[in-house]
């Protein structure tokens, strides 16, 4: 048994040349099709990171309406009140509230990718396709 067992460690192989030339233009072929891929999940996960930022200013929004009843806010108005975004917004950037229903309007930035909101609500913006750049009223 044990000359068995020796004979099997004696007679084992590396791999020949081909096999590993193999190896690598198969490894090669996944990464160019994995590649693209991943970068359309990051650009994204940035536009996502855009959304949940709005979605966070209308928040903040109603929140800053209830204690003053201005119906037109300001992002500027509402750092006041210590919120935090991930990603950059317009200084143009506003909520307005017509009828009881809040409503964004701007343009947010992050890493070079720009996303725009117009005259959108929270529903708005969670209904919108996976990847859109501009975010318009549903009607």
């Amino acid at each position: 048994m044990i000359k068995n067992v020796k004979k099997q460690v004696n007679n084992q192989r590396g791999l020949t040349l081909v096999e590993l030339l193999a190896v690598i233009v198969i490894l090669g072929i996944i990464a160019a099709i994995a590649i693209p891929s991943i970068g359309k999940i990051i650009e994204n996960t940035k536009i996502d990171s855009v959304k949940a930022d709005a979605i966070q200013i209308i928040n903040s929004a109603k929140i800053y309406y209830s204690e003053t009843g201005e119906a037109n806010i300001a992002l500027s108005d509402l750092k006041n009140n210590h919120i935090e975004l991930n990603s950059e917004f317009s200084d143009n950037t506003s909520v307005s509230v017509k009828e009881g229903e809040f409503r964004i309007t701007g343009k947010g930035e992050k890493d070079n990718i720009e996303v725009e909101f117009s005259n959108v609500s929270i529903s708005d913006i969670n209904n919108a396709k996976k990847g859109d750049k501009e975010i318009k009223k549903s009607q």
